[in-house]
C-alpha cells in the first residue's frame, strides 16, 4: 500500500514536472518568435533610415545647386 502510494506520488510529480517543462518550452518559443519579429522590424527600420538619409543628401545637393545658381546670377 505504501509503495503504491509512493509510486502514485512519483507519477504525479513527474506529470507536474512535464507540465512545467512544457510551459517553459512554450515561453522559450514565444521569446524566439518575438526576437525574430524584432530582427525583421529592425531590418525594415534600417532600410527606411537609409532611404531618409539618401533623401536628405539629395535635398542638400538640390539646395546647394539652387544657392550656387542664385550666387552666379
Amino acid at each position: 500500500e505504501e509503495q503504491g502510494s509512493a509510486t502514485h506520488e512519483i507519477a504525479r510529480n513527474v506529470e507536474q514536472a512535464a507540465a512545467g517543462t512544457d510551459e517553459v518550452s512554450k515561453s522559450i518559443n514565444g521569446v524566439a518568435e518575438a526576437a525574430n519579429r524584432t530582427g525583421t522590424v529592425a531590418g525594415e527600420i534600417r532600410e527606411l533610415s537609409m532611404g531618409v538619409a539618401q533623401k536628405s543628401d539629395d535635398l542638400r545637393n538640390e539646395v546647394d545647386n539652387f544657392l550656387s545658381k542664385i550666387r552666379a546670377a
